[in-house]
């Protein structure tokens, strides 16, 4: 089968290459309809998969690139034996590092989950490319060596693609840094905002997944369910923005028409307003400087906004949120720790091997049992998040 001849410009314009990351996840289809709106701009130079290989088909079909990634060994056969020449196909065997550096595109977009897309980050952070980032993992278990190779390699950017924190990257464009005051992260409070804490026993895993604002995977449900997703953005604004935890602040926004806000020392506020479509942020992130037109679907109607209302998270009832807190503050290999704990706790639950509620110990028992390290080298934060998988695997299986 022989794609499409590929075409690098269209009306003298040099179209921007994409290698994504998750290109069957959530966020990879939201960000291929944004490319597939917008050919004039980009082009898909690579697109990498887990395990959907239908999907990854399809995708292959319409959007031809050079070359694709998926886990599996026996698909990536498939896949060579269907395209031959006309496409390079990865596996595991050759690790999703290898493939994303081989297409040397533009950019990366990493919208994978947990933490296979770090070092894709960093070698393309290190060619001084632009990494659209939409994995709070990365930056959670290994801020300070990304910002770190940001910041030695110039002409690299790491626009974040999670619709808090590009709001925040959104309000912050042009503002010196000394004058922040406080960033204040919005959230919706997931689908058990209104459920008594009491109840939380008798949820249906329907339940905790069906966000009311949102449409996402099952892991990041989950983490919205507990709020430790909220937990999780504190971590990332922390070094995105390079600003303390004690002045990023959480709050309960229903409505989720404000993603975030900054506070300026002068007592002014910014905040980005929109639609909660994940279209938007993408755009932005694969887009920035420039402003691409959207749809009408992805405009806000102020008329339909009956009011906008904020309240404090209930701390105790979502323990998740201050465990995270407190894994921030510790800095070092802590992060680390809660992020692998989390993913597997979360799909612990998901498999049913534990309850909802017993998420938030299990964590808080992993990080309990880890030797602290204060400045963990590449290596050191790899031996730690394996060690925490497994010790956090064996916990779920003694329940």
């Amino acid at each position: 089968m022989h794609l499409p001849q590929r075409r690098h410009k269209r009306g003298g314009r040099v179209k921007k290459t994409i290698t994504l990351l998750g290109s069957t996840g959530s966020v990879g289809v939201n960000a291929l309809g944004v490319i597939g709106e917008h050919p004039e701009h980009f082009r898909v130079a690579g697109l990498a998969a887990g395990t959907r290989a239908d999907l990854l088909k399809e995708q292959i079909e319409r959007f031809s690139p050079r070359s694709v990634y998926i886990k599996d060994s026996a698909c990536a056969h498939e896949l060579s034996h269907i395209y031959g020449s006309a496409l390079t196909v990865f596996s595991e065997k050759e690790g999703l590092a290898v493939f994303a550096a081989s297409l040397n595109s533009d950019i990366l977009l990493a919208a994978t989950t947990g933490t296979s897309a770090l070092l894709p980050v960093l070698e393309a952070l290190d060619r001084r490319k632009r990494v659209a980032l939409a994995n709070k993992e990365i930056l959670v278990m290994a801020g300070s060596l990304v910002m770190q190779k940001l910041k030695s390699s110039p002409g690299a950017s790491l626009i974040p693609v999670d619709s808090e924190h590009n709001a925040i990257f959104q309000c912050l464009e042009g503002a010196a840094s000394d004058a922040v005051e406080k960033i204040i992260l919005t959230g919706s409070g997931g689908p058990l905002r209104e459920i008594p804490q009491e109840l939380f026993s008798d949820l249906t895993k329907e339940v905790v997944i069906h966000h009311p604002r949102w449409k996402m995977g099952k892991k990041i449900s989950v983490d919205s369910a507990t709020l430790m997703n909220k937990g999780l953005e504190i971590i990332e604004a922390a070094w995105l923005f390079d600003i303390p935890i004690d002045k990023i602040q959480v709050l309960i926004h229903p409505q989720a028409v404000i993603h975030s806000m900054v506070e300026f020392k002068d007592g002014a506020v910014l905040a980005q307003l929109g639609v909660t479509d994940m279209r938007l942020p993408i755009q932005h992130a694969l887009s920035f400087p420039q402003r691409l037109s959207s749809g009408a679907s992805m405009k806000l109607d102020f008329t339909k906004i009956p009011n906008l209302t904020f309240v404090m998270p209930d701390r105790k009832k979502f323990p998740c949120l201050d465990i995270a807190a407190c894994a921030a503050r510790r800095s070092g290999s802590a992060p680390c720790v809660l992020s692998a704990a989390d993913e597997v706790a979360v799909n612990a639950y998901l498999d049913d091997e534990i309850g909802f509620q017993q998420i938030p110990g299990i964590i808080e028992k992993v990080l309990s049992r880890h030797k602290h390290v204060v400045n963990p080298d590449l290596s050191e934060i790899q031996s730690i998040h394996f060690w925490a998988l497994e010790e956090t695997k064996k916990l779920c299986q003694a329940r």
